[in-house]
């Protein structure tokens, strides 16, 4: 099926740990140069280094427009302060902020906390769907207009626009409100990588955008059919799902001409797809794999930062520009303008007929 949608182009800017936030800042105001719709920061309680959602709170005063998606794991930790700290991520970056839901589900990180045991992927995915649910419950506790902030009667709240969000999952209950007001896109954007197995369904339940890793453009399609197809079955408007290929890219190599046939294209590598090859290829690569609707875009990981996000942004992402396939400025200032996705009317102020 061809695109219908407009092109989607994120990035990582992670790799080997930096304990100086002027690094992590050049790379999003790179990024950001380009009219990259948003940039991840990976992060995980195996690996050393700063922690991703409170880097990207340094970067956001530092940037302007550019989402920013970092890593958070739901694994030991608890919902209501996920909710809290995307959303104030959120408020900080005046409307540009998301989350990439993560699962942790090895015994030497349980053994960091100490409350509980490693459990499996499926029991683990299933929690991180609960708490995307129990988060975008609380996003919805107060209603836009519940701050009234009445210095005469020195009312800050209109108490009858905060709401319990009394959840309860398989392994929490979260009662709320928020402590935090409702953010300024009303959901921060959830990214979830929906290649298969258990967090395919969380992805298809909850994610706005989901990441897919695929070797072929034909493999790609399939999966962005079937999460597609599940998030139908939960009532959800498959057309308010983006879907980005996950792509780790190399740009060191000079530029080969793509050879013909089914193996052309990213190759396997490392549990993922991997392109090596030089920007304007991969501006090929993304143009064909788009026009073609394998996805919605692309989410590339630059196997060296430093290096391969200048010449995504220089080369690849310029190409496309040319090409008039990406766009050359943002047409919003939230990330989910950038997307093309709705902001989320208040569920609460909706079921007492105020939205």
């Amino acid at each position: 099926m061809p695109a219908t949608t407009a092109l989607h182009l994120a990035a990582e800017i992670g790799g080997p740990p930096h304990y100086d936030a002027p690094h992590y800042t050049a790379l999003a105001q790179l990024a950001e140069r380009g009219s990259l719709d948003f940039v991840t920061l990976g992060d995980s309680f195996a690996r050393p280094g700063l922690d991703a959602l409170a880097v990207l709170s340094r970067v956001a005063p530092a940037t302007r427009r550019i989402g920013l998606v970092p890593t958070v794991t739901t694994t030991h930790t608890e919902p209501f302060h996920v909710s809290s700290a995307v959303a104030t991520l959120d408020w900080v970056s005046r409307g540009r902020a998301g989350w990439s839901a993560e699962v942790s589900t090895t015994g030497a990180e349980a053994r960091l906390f100490g409350r509980r045991p490693a459990a499996p992927a499926a029991d683990l995915w299933r929690e991180a769907a609960d708490t995307a649910e129990a988060g975008a419950r609380l996003w919805d506790s107060w209603e836009d207009d519940a701050e009234i902030r009445d210095v005469a009667t020195g009312r800050f709240i209109d108490r009858a626009k905060l709401h319990y969000v009394d959840f309860e999952g398989a392994t929490f209950t979260v009662r709320g409100p928020a402590i935090v007001p409702r953010p300024p896109q009303g959901h921060p954007v959830t990214v979830i990588d929906g290649t298969g197995g258990p967090s395919q369904d969380a992805a298809a339940r909850h994610a706005d955008v989901v990441l897919v890793r695929a070797t072929t453009p034909e493999q790609a399609a399939g999966i962005r059919a079937e999460v597609r197809r599940r998030a139908a079955t939960y009532g959800r408007d498959p057309d308010a799902l983006r879907v980005l290929v996950a792509l780790t890219v190399d740009l060191g190599d000079a530029e080969t001409a793509p050879e013909p046939g089914p193996e052309s294209g990213p190759r396997l590598a490392a549990g993922g797809s991997y392109y090596r090859g030089g920007p304007v290829d991969l501006a090929e690569l993304i143009g064909q794999w788009h026009r073609g609707g394998a996805a919605d875009g692309f989410h590339l990981t630059p196997l060296t930062p430093a290096r391969d996000l200048e010449r995504i942004v220089n080369g690849t992402v310029a190409l496309l520009q040319h090409r008039s396939l990406f766009r050359t400025f943002y047409p919003g200032g939230t990330l989910r303008e950038h997307l093309g996705l709705t902001r989320p009317a208040n569920r609460y102020a909706l079921a007492e007929g105020r939205a």
